[in-house]
């Protein structure tokens, strides 16, 4: 079979992999090692200790790779492991533009991890990428976006971004967790890296924590390597052989996500009950025209909000649905309802959340892949 093809549901199943040279096993075998037998001293076939390299995590990082159109991949311990080792490429004094509405993990990272080490984050509202040329000055290194938004959906032009960043030699990260592969390619828009937490879309099934980089600039994938073998957050052959089996399915999964997402979002944009709704796929999102050319589909990510819902009003509903499962995290199989004030975006103090629109009366959806009509009942029964 020719494998080298632009198609991505081919991609998804063979980019990186080759059946075993051994036994011709067509699934990727589980290096369960951590130490490789060497000809002499410095003489190996590419791998000499599992922190650096694992065949089964070079296979997925090379897939990984290949769905973002990139030519270097990495895959580590987590999304957060992933972040960690982007922000390490910088030093004292630099400065970090970052999105304003972003994951509640990444924003208590930069702020209580790398902040006391002196690196400068300002958090802006991108809805007018132009507004991100007010923070830049000399010591500014990076822009750092998420589009669409944990959790509030704001979609980010990265092209603008792009030109900005160039414009002012910048590291352009984009953070596209939210979107997976299969809805949009940064790298292609004019992003220098793309991070992933591997956990949600690429893994989908709910039972593996990793994190990924791509990127087609050799000396970031470089230095990225250097930090991610030296502060080894490197993720084990067991999880990279689920990643690998999970992202078999990225683009059906990918389907269904969007389709249901589609149908949920209409459900609760008509429901008397409903206030506000955030879902890129509606003509009046703002930038919906940005991410009608960014992305292929609108995605399973929607956030809203009950009209006059007291906090308490909002935690009775979200305990009451029975298919859809009151958790964090995102992107499996199946549907999760999370309460970001609470969950993921706690560690944000309350005015910058409420600034950004993560009010504690907001609910964030991520729409699994079951039956819509079984979705859209539990939501009847939960709401009233």
């Amino acid at each position: 079979m020719n494998k080298d093809t632009s198609h991505f549901a081919t991609k998804a199943i063979h980019a990186g992999q080759e059946p075993d040279p051994t036994t011709g096993a067509i699934m990727t075998p589980i290096y369960q090692t951590s130490t490789y037998v060497q000809e002499y001293p410095g003489k190996h076939k590419g791998y000499a200790y599992a922190r650096g390299k694992n065949p089964t995590r070079s296979a997925l990082e090379n897939c990984i790779a290949a769905l973002e159109n990139a030519e270097f991949g990495l895959c580590f311990s987590s999304g957060q492991g992933a972040s960690d080792a982007i922000i390490k490429m910088l030093r004292p004094g630099d400065e970090v533009i970052a999105t304003n509405d972003l994951y509640g993990g990444s924003y208590r990272m930069f702020t209580k991890i790398f902040e006391p080490f002196g690196i400068k984050f300002h958090f802006v509202n991108m809805y007018d990428a132009k507004n991100i040329r007010n923070f830049i000055n000399a010591n500014t290194k990076m822009l750092w976006v998420e589009t669409p938004t944990n959790p509030t959906m704001q979609i980010i032009d990265i092209k603008a971004c792009a030109k900005i960043s160039k414009e002012n030699n910048l590291i352009f990260v984009v953070d596209n967790t939210f979107a997976s592969p299969y809805l949009q390619n940064p790298l292609d828009l004019g992003a220098d890296i793309v991070m992933h937490s591997v956990t949600k879309y690429l893994g989908g099934h709910s039972d593996v924590v990793m994190g990924a980089t791509v990127t087609n600039n050799k000396d970031y994938h470089e230095k990225l390597a250097f930090i991610h073998n030296s502060c080894g957050a490197t993720p084990g052959p067991m999880d990279s052989f689920l990643v690998l089996r999970g992202i078999k399915t990225l683009h059906v999964r990918m389907d269904r996500h969007c389709q249901n997402g589609k149908v949920i979002a209409e459900y609760l944009k008509a429901h008397p009950k409903v206030d506000k709704i955030y879902w890129p796929g509606f003509p009046d999102h703002p930038n919906h025209d940005i991410a009608k050319s960014q992305m292929r589909d609108f995605g399973g990510m929607i956030s809203f909000t009950l009209k006059n819902a007291t906090v308490e009003e909002t935690f009775a509903m979200a305990s009451k649905v029975r298919v859809f499962c009151l958790a964090e995290s995102l992107g499996g199989v199946e549907s999760l309802l999370n309460h970001p004030a609470t969950m993921t975006h706690a560690s944000i103090p309350k005015e910058e959340r409420e600034k950004a629109g993560v009010t504690d009366t907001l609910i964030r959806l991520s729409v699994g892949i079951e039956d819509i009509n079984d979705l859209i009942a539990d939501l009847k029964q939960a709401i009233g």
